[in-house]
């Protein structure tokens, strides 16, 4: 059974709510939970304003023996005595204050199976299938739409690309000398330029318009698979399995919100001791600079006692 609601169901639950049945009934009909065509219904409800059979739209709460007139400015030639029988009089009325059908606040919150639709004049809240259809098929549509990248992970990504464009770098340029910050694929980077999503702009590629259209690819992140050359988990075993070393330092990862800071840690086995480092991003380069960072503090010596062995995952 789908789990998404047809058209042919809807037009189902628009002539079972005109036929006054509950939610559990046309349930029952249609095979789905109760709360599905409550929701179904209350998510693509239509708003009207119409009126009665002879009498305009009026949802005012002191329409009944209103006698003023006039309010919009207009002459008697208008053709009507009265504002309250004028389906634009609400808009014009200092004294309006609308009338909510107490109706309309329980199940099924629809005008639909309304014994008094024909005779009402308030505002009415109607299930149209087709309607409903069409909100369905556009939330589908737009859901599939878009970029996988967070805002802060664009603004990072802006800062490191628009002043080397500015520059007069290439696209290509700036990714070969900015691996370890730029994690994205040279037609990524093109696309979001060419979307305006980066500052730098199509005018700043003097080359790019002698490039032919191609075709659309997914979002590639690179990764550099010759960096795994040797240093998998079964080498890691293979080597320690033929070296000696007591200590090993395990490095990882900690990701709160995406595209926000992130710490790394550096977990000292042997000693139950742990670093963490605050980081910007999760890209290698910020890896590469702390443990840089490290090596001028302690000197070379210290730090290849301190770290024999590291572990990453």
């Amino acid at each position: 059974m789908s789990k998404h609601m047809s058209q042919s169901e809807r037009n189902d639950i628009e002539i079972f709510l005109k036929e006054g049945k509950s939610f559990k009934e046309i349930g029952r009909q249609l095979g789905k939970d109760c709360t599905t065509i409550s929701k179904e219904v209350r998510f693509h409800l239509v708003e009207r304003k119409s009126g009665a059979w002879g009498q305009g739209y009026n949802a005012c709460a002191i329409r009944f023996g209103c006698k003023k007139s006039l309010l919009c400015g207009k002459t008697r030639d208008c053709g009507v005595k009265k504002c309250s029988n004028c389906n634009i009089c609400n808009d014009f009325c200092s004294s309006f204050i609308e009338d909510v059908c107490k109706i309309l606040s329980k199940p099924p919150y629809v005008c639909n199976g309304c014994p008094n639709l024909k005779k009402c004049t308030l505002r009415k809240k109607m299930y149209v299938a087709k309607k409903s259809q069409e909100e369905y098929e556009y939330i589908r549509s737009e859901a599939r739409t878009g970029i996988a990248i967070t805002k802060d992970e664009l603004e990072q990504l802006d800062q490191i690309l628009t002043p080397l464009i500015k520059k007069g770098q290439s696209i290509h340029h700036i990714c070969v000398n900015n691996a370890d910050s730029i994690l994205y694929s040279e037609k990524t980077l093109y696309n979001y330029i060419d979307s305006g999503m980066i500052t730098a702009c199509n005018l700043d590629l003097p080359r790019k318009v002698k490039y032919r259209p191609r075709k659309k690819a997914g979002l590639i992140h690179k990764v550099d698979t010759k960096c795994r050359i040797g240093r998998k988990y079964e080498d890691y075993q293979v080597f320690m399995g033929e070296n000696n070393y007591p200590l090993v330092v395990q490095m990882d990862s900690v990701i709160g919100r995406k595209g926000g800071k992130v710490l790394l840690t550096l977990h000292f086995v042997k000693a139950e001791f742990m670093l963490a480092f605050l980081r910007d991003a999760n890209d290698s380069q910020s890896v590469i600079d702390v443990f840089d960072k490290l090596n001028e503090l302690f000197g070379i010596d210290i730090f290849k006692k301190l770290f024999p062995v590291c572990l990453g995952d």
